[in-house]
C-alpha cells in the first residue's frame, strides 16, 4: 500500500488528488514534544477519511530521558482522544534528531538510553497500538528494536529498502498535484523481511520440498513390501482406506493416470498392466537412463 505522512507544513492538501493518484493511507502528525500540538491533525484525519484513505498518526519526540518520553506519550494520547477520530493504523513514535535539539542538549546517544526512551513511550501510550519510526542509521546504531516488540517504520530515501519493517519512508519528494510529500510503502502481512523481520510478524512455516517422482515411487513400493505377508486362507478382502488427497500414493496414482493412454473401449480390462507393473517399469526406465 502507498501512503504519505503529513503535518501542518503540508498546507491545503488535496486529498482527492492523492486518492486518485493511488495513495491508500496517511500518517498524520499529532504534535511534538510534551506540548507542541499540530493544529491540522484532526482536520487531516477527517479529510483523508472522506477521500477514502485510512489513517495512522505520528508524534515527533524531543525526549531527553525516559520520563520525558512518558510525558510525551500522555500528551499524544490526549490529542487523539480529544479529536475523537478512528485510527486504522498505529501511532508512531518518531525518534530522530533532525534539528539537532538532542545534540544541543547533551543527549546520551547510546543504544541502551535511546531504546529505554522508546520503551517508555510505548508503555505509556497503551492501550493505543504504537510503533517506532526512525531512519535506518538510528535503527542500526541506537535502537534495539528487536527488544521493543513493536512494529517498525524505517526511513531510507532510496530505491531499495534495506530494513523492511512494517513501513518504509522511501522519499521526501513525492509530487502529486503540484504538492510534495514524504512517500511511504506499507507492507502487507508476511512481506516483512529484515535486515529485519518485524518482531510482531510470526514466521510462516515453510512447506517441505516436494519429493521427486522416483522418490515417491520408491516410498510407495517400500511401504507396499512391508505390508505384504503370505496368508493361507485370507478372509474377505478388507475395504481399502481412501487415500489422503496429498499423500504420496495419491500423487503417484495421479501421475500414472495422466501418463497412461486412454483405454480403447474394445480392449478387455485384463489386458491393461497393473499399477505395480507400471511403477516397476517407470523405475526400470529411470535406472536405465542414469
Amino acid at each position: 500500500m502507498r501512503g504519505v505522512d503529513v503535518s501542518i507544513f503540508n498546507e491545503n492538501v488535496d486529498w482527492r488528488a492523492l486518492k486518485a493518484a493511488g495513495i491508500d493511507f496517511a500518517i498524520c502528525r499529532t504534535g511534538y514534544g510534551k506540548s507542541g500540538f499540530d493544529e491540522n491533525f484532526q482536520h487531516n484525519v477527517e479529510e483523508a477519511h472522506k477521500a477514502g484513505l485510512i489513517c495512522g498518526a505520528y508524534h515527533y519526540s524531543y525526549a531527553l530521558t525516559p520520563s520525558d518520553a512518558a510525558a510525551e506519550a500522555a500528551f499524544c494520547k490526549g490529542i487523539i482522544e480529544r479529536a475523537g477520530i478512528l485510527l486504522e493504523l498505529p501511532v508512531w513514535f518518531s525518534m530522530s534528531d533532525a534539528d539537532e535539539y538532542k545534540k544541543r542538549h547533551f543527549f546520551e546517544f547510546t543504544r541502551a538510553h535511546v531504546t529505554n526512551i522508546c520503551k517508555a513511550f510505548l508503555d505509556n501510550i497503551k492501550p493505543l497500538n504504537c510503533g517506532v519510526f526512525a531512519n535506518l542509521s538510528w535503527l542500526e546504531e541506537y535502537i534495539d528494536w528487536q527488544s521493543l516488540g513493536c512494529e517498525i517504520w524505517s526511513a531510507q530515501w532510496n530505491t531499495e529498502d534495506n530494513f523492511k519493517g512494517r513501513m518504509w519512508q522511501y522519499t521526501n519528494a513525492l509530487t502529486i498535484g503540484g504538492q510534495t510529500f514524504n512517500g511511504n510503502i506499507l507492507y502487507e502481512a508476511g512481506e516483512q523481511a529484515v535486515l529485519g523481520q518485524s518482531t510482531t510478524t510470526q514466521a510462516q512455516a515453510q512447506p517441505a520440498a516436494p519429493q521427486s517422482t522416483s522418490s515417491l515411487i520408491q516410498n510407495i513400493l517400500a511401504a507396499h513390501s512391508k505390508d505384504e505377508a503370505p496368508a493361507a486362507a485370507p478372509a474377505q478382502p478388507a475395504t481399502p482406506k481412501p487415500q489422503a488427497a496429498n499423500s504420496p500414493s495419491a500423487q503417484i496414482n495421479s501421475i500414472l493416470s495422466n501418463l497412461k493412454p486412454k483405454a480403447d473401449a474394445t480392449k478387455a480390462a485384463d489386458a491393461q498392466p497393473s499399477a505395480d507393473d507400471k511403477i516397476r517399469n517407470i523405475l526400470a526406465n529411470a535406472r536405465n537412463k542414469k
